[in-house]
């Protein structure tokens, strides 16, 4: 009893529990890898622990500002490290609970889609991305987080609008639009009906497999509904008798998982645009698929 009340005194503990999951969401739209979110909560509350908190005025700014700081540092290490990556590289898939869905300009900046168009974005535009549009900083503070003048972000904010703009899905796609499309999705490969499949798939329709190197995955993006269709039917078809296809709620949308005798092989993600299927992403590789057993909980 006494440890706990020993601990629920320490007010840097408290406050940096209190913003956990905000702090793991700034890194995780930032990086796009859970694995390496974890590592920056790591770094922040190293650097939190040793602050003087009657000197700091905000404290979410400020937590926001050293997880900010330490993601750059960490996004810039990953950008190497995707350069030697094998095939397509994609965001780490995350089962997310309900209230995710709920939240539906959360659940659009976390999508599969919106992650792979930050993925465009240079580091700085990013985090100034993120912290402007997502978690509604001011300008100050995230000239602060990114050693930038207020002025100069205001420029970086700009232009990284204008590229997402440019990039991102026409309209948010709500939950039941993606849930129907993938019904329809997984009726058609279930049956092996590949007019069925034809029919929910954009004409310029692109596939991208992430294996890492480690589980077979196409290795370069498949362009066309005819082709993906093709590739789709032949890949599932050699494991049909193994593989069941089981919805969930993955980065905030509907998702499929592919189990394969009873374990998860694969997790498929969409971007819809205009009611059909315009991107299918399919993660692989096992390193990436360690936060599907658990549901994890985004913040603003």
């Amino acid at each position: 009893m006494s440890g706990s009340r020993d601990e629920r005194q320490d007010p840097a503990t408290e406050v940096f529990i209190a913003h956990r999951n905000l702090l793991f969401t700034v890194a995780y739209e930032m990086l796009g890898s859970a694995a390496d979110a974890e590592d920056v909560l790591q770094e922040t509350w190293l650097r939190w622990s040793g602050v003087d908190l009657d000197a700091v005025r905000d404290q979410r700014a400020y937590l926001i500002r050293i997880a900010t700081r330490q993601a750059l540092i960490r996004l810039r290490t990953l950008g190497r490290r995707k350069e030697s990556y094998v095939g397509s590289w994609l965001p780490e898939p995350l089962l997310t609970a309900p209230d995710v869905a709920e939240d539906v300009e959360l659940a659009d900046n976390v999508s599969m889609a919106m992650l792979l168009v930050l993925e465009t974005l240079t580091p700085t535009e990013r985090a100034v991305f993120v912290l402007r549009e997502v978690f509604d900083l001011e300008y100050d503070e995230i000239a602060d987080a990114v050693e930038k003048s207020p002025a100069a972000v205001r420029q970086i904010a700009h232009r990284a609008r204008a590229h997402v703009a440019a990039r991102r899905p026409r309209e948010v796609v709500s939950a039941a639009e993606t849930r129907d499309a993938l019904a329809a999705f997984q009726r058609a490969v279930e049956t092996g009906d590949l007019q069925r499949l034809l029919d929910v798939l954009a004409p310029d329709v692109v596939l991208l497999g992430d294996g890492g190197g480690i589980k077979q995955a196409v290795l370069r993006p498949i362009v066309g509904a005819e082709k993906v269709a093709r590739v789709l039917a032949s890949g599932l078809g050699k494991v049909a008798a193994a593989a069941s296809l089981w919805p969930a709620q993955v980065n905030g949308y509907p998702a499929l998982i592919v189990r394969l005798d009873g374990e998860i092989d694969t997790v498929v993600t969409v971007r819809i645009d205009d009611g059909l299927i315009t991107g299918l992403y399919a993660v692989r590789n096992p390193e990436k698929l360690s936060h599907m057993d658990r549901e994890t909980a985004l913040r603003r």
